[in-house]
């Protein structure tokens, strides 16, 4: 699982048909999740850095009402296009130059015209192979039929028909196997280290043996704890390897000696990886694990020499390409991704591209510097995140010598001050760098020490003295405007983006010349150069219902300046409150803009089909808040918090408030978003002023995708699906569930909760998904920290919900589970239908009848945070950018070989190179089709209430990330902590303060939302 917080989540091409904004921790593991939330509405309801400041504004805290005039009415389209930039250069791209790239197609997207859009080896035949012939896929599932039906991790139940038939490549390139078996081994290093950066000089000192040299042609290692081997290698086999650091001619006297044990585990059957990937039914419960990962092991070495891994199969090389800078001390590379597939009837090696941030090399008193001229602090540091990231090394004892940076002092080598016995008592670390090694400072009293010592001694060393290496990845979140800045560099059409594989890709990973990897000579196999040629389909899109005037999808979007909304809600009353902070764009209630605006979305809304009367709202100012600057906006926060509270004292809720922001804060945001939804129930919506007093066109665009918001929240209706698209759901009372669970990111503080979400459909047009939100604990280990530990009690929620609106509870559910890796599929199964099923149970009561409440369950695991890419391979075929058509979906060639998965992308990829979300069904009572399945996801994602336009995941799983995003706002205080450098601690005293940090946040979150909005979509 990646955590959302740290996901980095890679769920790419949200910012048109799919979630905007940045990137939940870090940077893009493989190109970016977009700009900005469907439909183009932009970040209105998303918080962001602070602004600039700007003259302060007359003060005043106030009520009025407006004399509004006239506005222009009509739905507009969900968002614009767009022209893109023609690509006409050819060869390999070439990632070079600071800042940007220089050289292969230009980013944007190759437009149509002199023929059409330029795709990827449009001149070279792409002919599927006979493994992928109807009859072969006809003879496996004929083979499926012999195998009594199980709903645990059910076999494909067949393969979709609809659609157009079309040829594509994916990034993936075939394997030959080794003839023979290969050995595995287990390494132990004694005397015992756990540390990764002592164990990986241990395996390079290791290769450097006479023992081991003669081995490397043949074997393959993790630098960790196992070892693999295309020979049987000599037992027993224990190396001893003389500890020296890097800079180092030898070791020294005293030197720590590690002991090497090499030892037998297993050996790895190739016939029956061979019999698995024929699809003999016998062979379904053959582990794949331990042979592919051995796998990866030999295709990987190579990268893993030459290169630096950055998470798992990630590999960049900082020391052979150039940097894009993102902001001062950050910079990004162009990396590669490389992992072993097992398909039907091929072991196929997935290749692509991917950029994430690091930290840039120099003098560490540089770094200080930098960060220290945008700082008020007496003594220069660090930003924690950025502190977590960096390890040092240090030249001063005549070699060099790499530490992690425990901590940054508040005080200068001339202050800090150690006893030393050599130098006869107390003595400041100036002075003892400058007896001991004969180094006088430059700064001695303007920048801090840095502590490189470990948890049970102190090391103090002058910052000046320290440099930061190439190839150091970036821990922390970034910011919005690194996240743009990241967002413009990884953004490439797909032409580009397939020959970077084919061309850089390759050669860098050791995967070509020649044909067999320099690293894998030994183990016999080869990978072939050429892309996959694969079989897909084109679904059309469904037809969609207003209450007036018709949608006309075209392209995954459609236009909807002439209809109304299905059912538009009702408003009682509204209020529009104007939070004056930074430089104001409205500075007093009688301003004409204002009046304008608030008219004109009035008028809006009335057009669209809701029902809200000719009257003008209440106005609610804010003091200026730009004057109340504290670390988290805790008094501006109280401003705002009073104004609402006193109009409440003297007037009913109302159904609505408008928040007109002049400034994106990182506080500000979150802080009326707990108001509203927490404290007192009234759903907020949050305009950008910048953004709705645009030119005409824009506002009106803008305040139509806010106008979908509005009424969502309200409960009213959209637009829906033709009834024919409904029939897999409506054939028996269905409740559709999402679920989601997003975690801590790197710079939250150590013990903040995990947030989780259970959204469920109450009405059987499925538009409307009411929330339940819990926190967590985050759980340390990794394969369970992302299951859901009151997952029960949450569907009991959702199911009461249902049954309130429908008086009956429904007969099937189908849960879209996001945010789980293959590795957790088990586990999902095993423990979160347990609870799934308990819920059942708790809600099988005798006033219910006397049978047990007991309905068809179906899981569906929905992933993005995959690397399979498909490319046309006909410039008709594909789309402006040189991207594949929305409703693309994928069932042969690269999915697995049992399991019931597919590849869909229901969405358009207005930008970059669109990635498709990949659904695998672990778990299915309702014995859904494959026709079924791939229909229903491809027609649903054009139910999503907040655009116009179809988007990359299906609205259930994608409303349950919203929820848990929402969830972030109201624990903001614990979920952004990047103000200073983390001080070392030992165990002990981390877990308690882990538990203390998460009891402050159980308590500050109470009891989550607020029951006046807990049965609507709160969260949209």
């Amino acid at each position: 699982m990646s955590q959302r917080g740290q996901r980095g989540r890679g769920r790419g091409d949200r910012g048109q048909g799919g979630r905007g904004g940045p990137p939940r921790g870090g940077a893009p593991a493989s190109g970016p999740r977009g700009g900005g939330p469907p439909g183009g509405v932009g970040r209105s309801e998303t918080p962001a850095p602070r602004g600039g400041g700007g003259p302060p504004a007359p003060s005043g805290r106030g009520q009025g009402e407006f004399r509004g005039g006239p506005g222009r009415g009509g739905l507009a389209s969900g968002a614009g296009r767009a022209a893109s930039p023609s690509s006409q250069g050819s060869g390999p791209p070439a990632f070079r130059g600071r800042g940007d790239f220089r050289g292969g197609p230009t980013r944007g997207g190759p437009s149509r015209g002199r023929g059409g859009p330029i795709i990827f080896a449009e001149n070279v035949p792409a002919n599927i192979p006979p493994r992928l012939s109807p009859a072969s896929h006809d003879q496996l599932i004929k083979s499926f039929k012999t195998v009594p039906a199980d709903p645990d991790r059910p076999l494909r139940p067949g393969y979709g028909t609809l659609g157009q038939p079309i040829t594509l490549r994916a990034n993936f390139f075939a394997v030959r196997l080794p003839a023979g078996p290969i050995f595995d081994y287990t390494v132990e290093i004694n005397p015992k280290t756990d540390i990764n950066r002592l164990k990986a000089r241990i395996f390079f000192l290791l290769e450097q043996s006479d023992v081991c040299k003669p081995l490397l042609g043949h074997i393959a290692h993790d630098r960790s704890q196992r070892l693999v081997s295309a020979r049987r290698l000599p037992e027993p086999l224990d190396i001893t390897v003389p500890f020296y650091e890097d800079g180092e001619t030898g070791p020294r006297p005293g030197a720590t000696v590690y002991t090497v044990s090499i030892k037998f585990d297993k050996e790895l059957d190739v016939a029956s990886l061979t019999k698995y990937l024929n699809g003999e039914v016998g062979s379904r419960d053959y582990n794949t694990l331990p042979m592919i990962s051995a796998l990866n092991l030999v295709l990987q070495q190579h990268p893993t020499r030459t290169g630096v891994r950055v998470g798992k199969n990630r590999y960049f090389f900082p020391t052979s390409s150039e940097p894009f800078r993102l902001s001062p001390g950050i910079i990004a590379f162009q990396g590669f991704y490389t992992s072993v597939r097992p398909t039907y009837k091929q072991l196929m090696v997935n290749v692509n591209n991917c950029m994430t941030a690091f930290i840039e090399p120099g003098n560490l008193a540089e770094a200080l510097q930098a960060f220290g001229r945008n700082s008020y602090a007496a003594m220069p540091t660090l930003p924690k995140a950025f502190a977590k990231s960096i390890k040092v090394t240090t030249q001063h004892l005549g070699f060099k010598m790499r530490k992690p940076i425990k901590n940054i002092a508040s005080t200068s080598a001339r202050n800090t001050f150690f006893d030393c016995e050599e130098f006869g008592g107390k003595i400041s670390v100036e002075n003892y760098f400058n007896k001991k090694y004969g180094i006088k400072l430059r700064y001695p009293a303007d920048l801090p020490v840095v502590d490189i010592g470990s948890l049970k001694r102190t090391n103090y060393v002058p910052a000046e003295l320290c440099e930061i290496e190439a190839g150091q990845a970036y821990r922390g979140k970034l910011s919005d405007v690194e996240t743009a800045q990241m967002i413009r560099i990884a953004c490439n059409p797909p032409r580009f983006n397939a020959e970077a594989i084919t061309t850089e890709g390759f050669p860098a990973l050791g995967l070509s010349p020649p044909q067999r990897p320099a690293d894998a000579n030994g183990f016999n196999i080869a990978v072939d150069t050429q892309m996959a040629v694969i079989p897909g389909r084109e679904l059309a899109p469904p037809r969609l219902s207003y209450s007036k005037g018709n949608a006309n999808v075209k392209n995954g979007s459609w236009n909807i300046m002439d209809v109304k909304f299905h059912r538009g809600a009702a408003v009682s009353s509204w209020w529009v409150l104007v939070v004056r902070d930074g430089q104001e764009v409205i500075r007093n209630p009688q301003d004409p803009q204002l009046k304008g605006l608030v008219t004109k979305f009035r008028e809006k809304l009335q057009k669209s089909g809701m029902q809200i009367s000719d009257a003008l709202p209440a106005l609610l100012v804010t003091p200026p808040l730009q004057q109340l600057q504290d670390s988290s906006r805790e008094a501006a926060l109280s401003e705002i918090r009073k104004v609402v509270n006193d109009r409440l004292k003297t007037a009913k809720k109302p159904s609505f408030i408008l928040v007109l922001l002049s400034n994106r804060d990182n506080y500000i945001y979150p802080g009326i978003k707990t108001l509203g939804d927490v404290e007192i129930g009234v759903h907020t919506i949050h305009m950008q002023l910048n953004k709705a007093l645009g030119d005409e066109r824009k506002q009106d665009q803008y305040l139509s995708n806010i106008a979908l918001k509005v009424n969502s929240k309200l409960g009213g209706i959209n637009h829906l699906l033709e009834p024919d698209a409904m029939k897999w759901l409506t054939k028996q009372k269905t409740m559709m569930v999402g679920i989601d669970v997003t975690h801590p990111g790197p710079t939250s503080r150590e013990g903040s909760p995990s947030i989780a979400a259970v959204v469920a459909s109450v009405d059987a047009n499925f538009v409307q998904f009411p929330a339940s939100l819990r926190i967590q604990k985050p759980d340390l280990n990794r394969e369970s920290k992302e299951m859901l530990s009151e997952l029960r009690d949450m569907l009991v929620e959702r199911l009461l919900v249902y049954e309130k609106k429908n008086k009956v509870l429904p007969q099937r559910i189908i849960v879209f589970r996001d945010g789980v890796s293959e590795g957790q599929f088990d586990i999902v199964v095993q423990e979160e239908k347990a609870q799934i099923l308990e819920a059942f149970e708790k809600l099988s009561t005798k006033a219910r009848g006397p049978k047990p409440y007991r309905p068809s369950v179906s899981i569906v695991i929905c992933g993005k945070r995959h690397h399979a890419r498909f490319y046309p391979t006909s410039s008709n075929l594909a789309d402006r950018n040189g991207n594949t058509q929305p409703g693309t979906v994928v069932d042969k060639g690269v999915t697995a070989v049992f399991d019931f998965d597919f590849y869909l992308q229901a969405h358009a990829g207005l930008q970059g190179t669109v990635r498709p979300t990949h659904y695998t069904v672990v778990y299915d009572e309702l014995n859904l089709t494959a026709d079924e399945l791939q229909k229903g996801s491809n027609d649903f994602s054009y139910l999503y209430a907040r655009a116009t336009k179809a988007v990359s995941l299906i609205p259930a799983a994608y409303y349950a990330d919203l929820a848990c995003e929402r969830g972030r706002c109201y624990l903001n205080d614990f979920m952004v902590d990047d103000k200073t450098t983390s001080s070392g601690r030992g165990k002990i005293d981390r877990e308690e303060e882990r538990q203390r940090v998460f009891n402050a946040a159980r308590q500050a979150w109470g009891e989550g939302i607020h029951a006046d909005i807990r049965d609507s979509m709160f969260y949209i």
